[in-house]
């Protein structure tokens, strides 16, 4: 089995890409240079990108960003309702709010220049365009290191935008030495038009365990491209899961590698669309060493016309014996023109293996509905508890109580019927 070929571009729409006002924008931003002019936005026409097309970019001068106001940031944290944790750091459009930040005792913050080089980050990583953005035009982001034997506790990274036509490009690190523990809770949520292109390396090494949770509300009018790239060294843990409910086009992508004998991944997700909006979640976990399993479940309410992307890899290498990896993805329409794009993949070089995938779309059980009605429940409230029973399921995924019932609470508001989410930032005023 080999690679499957990415399609070439016609030289014209290349061109077009390359000449429209939002590459332009980019390109007289990029650090030394970093964009090249042959370089494209991805359209449909490249594998990877089939299902979602970026020409929107193109649309829009993305501007620099300028810095939050303090007193704007604090009143947008408080309708958040955070649950209590022991670190606390927020960016406001793409800069730290030094006054909001506050780290556990003994977690060390690395610099840019300190921490492990960008030409180390995995190959998967390097050939992703949402990394190749970043890296032209990146900002310092949330660069840790939680020491051996240390458990962290947990951490929440916010991250705000209100501005109008800007982009943002944080970089963010996680480095968990030896046995080290940490708890991330990510939320990346804002109002009007904006970019949010943030690339996040988590490193765990030998017997480390970090579960990472990410809530992704951005605005309606938000394009959000998201790429995490985790390294999970022998008998460590890296525990993943992502709650997509806003942006206008939103993309969160993963690259995992299990790098070392009988380490685990789970990446996990859940993704509530609406309106005429877009969510995808692509994802390549990559075995590298014997003795590894990965756990992937991926669940997509879509209503109206929106439209849910899944694409998930499982990539077994030669070395990689005794492999288990499953892959699940699940969709819920709630509408007749609501849209799923499924495509779960194996590609396995070792003989020695158990690994699964597998995709099943419907609309609610007509059976259970019935049911319901003939109990007295309203047709819209026996809908909405078919949808909520769904999405528990998945949430149920989730071990750390807290973190949870944080995410069922925002999740709640957000289900067909139930008006605005409960956790989006609304305009002040």
């Amino acid at each position: 089995m080999s690679e499957k070929a990415t399609l070439p571009v016609s030289q014209e729409t290349a061109s077009q890409a390359a000449t429209s006002a939002g590459w332009l924008s980019f390109s007289e931003r990029a650090h030394d240079g970093a964009l090249l002019p042959g370089a494209h936005f991805p359209t449909r026409k490249d594998e990877a990108w089939h299902y979602t097309s970026l020409q929107m970019l193109g649309r829009t001068a993305w501007k620099e960003p300028c810095p939050m106001a303090l007193q704007k940031a604090r009143a947008f944290l408080d309708r958040l309702e955070l649950p209590e944790a022991q670190g606390l750091i927020v960016f406001g459009n793409g800069f730290e709010v030094p006054e909001l930040t506050r780290l556990p005792q003994g977690v060390r913050r690395l610099s840019s220049t300190s921490s492990r080089s960008d030409a180390s980050l995995p190959v998967d990583m390097q050939n992703c365009f949402s990394e190749q953005l970043n890296a032209a035009l990146c900002q310092e982001g949330l660069r840790l290191q939680v020491p051996e034997n240390q458990d962290a506790g947990l951490i929440i990274m916010v991250s705000l935008h209100d501005g109008a036509d800007m982009s943002t490009h944080l970089r963010h690190e996680f480095l968990l030495e030896k046995d080290a523990a940490l708890q991330v809770l990510e939320i990346a949520t804002g109002v009007g038009h904006y970019l949010a292109n943030p690339v996040t390396r988590v490193t765990c090494s030998a017997g480390a365990r970090c579960l990472h949770v990410k809530q992704q509300n951005e605005s309606p009018q938000a394009v959000h491209l998201a790429l995490l790239g985790s390294v999970v060294e022998e008998g460590a843990v890296y525990d993943g899961f992502t709650l997509n409910q806003g942006s206008e086009l939103g993309r969160h992508e993963v690259r995992g590698a299990l790098a070392g004998a009988h380490a685990h991944t789970q990446v996990n997700a859940l993704q509530v669309v609406g309106g005429d909006r877009l969510n995808d979640l692509t994802s390549r976990i990559r075995h590298q060493a014997p003795d590894c399993t990965s756990r992937q479940t991926v669940r997509s309410v879509l209503d109206e016309k929106g439209v849910g992307v899944f694409q998930g890899q499982i990539l077994v290498e030669r070395a990689a014996q005794k492999t288990d990896g499953e892959q699940l993805n699940q969709a819920l329409l709630l509408s007749e023109e609501a849209q799923i794009n499924s495509k779960p993949e194996l590609r396995i070089f070792a003989d020695d293996v158990k690994c699964s995938h597998g995709a099943t779309v419907g609309a609610l059980d007509e059976d259970q509905l019935f049911f319901l009605r003939a109990r007295g429940i309203a047709e819209p409230q026996a809908r909405a508890m078919l949808v909520e029973a769904f999405l528990e399921e998945s949430l149920a995924l989730v071990k750390e109580t807290e973190l949870r019932a944080y995410l069922t609470r925002c999740l709640r508001a957000s289900l067909p019927g139930a008006g605005a989410p409960e956790c989006r930032l609304e305009e002040e005023g």
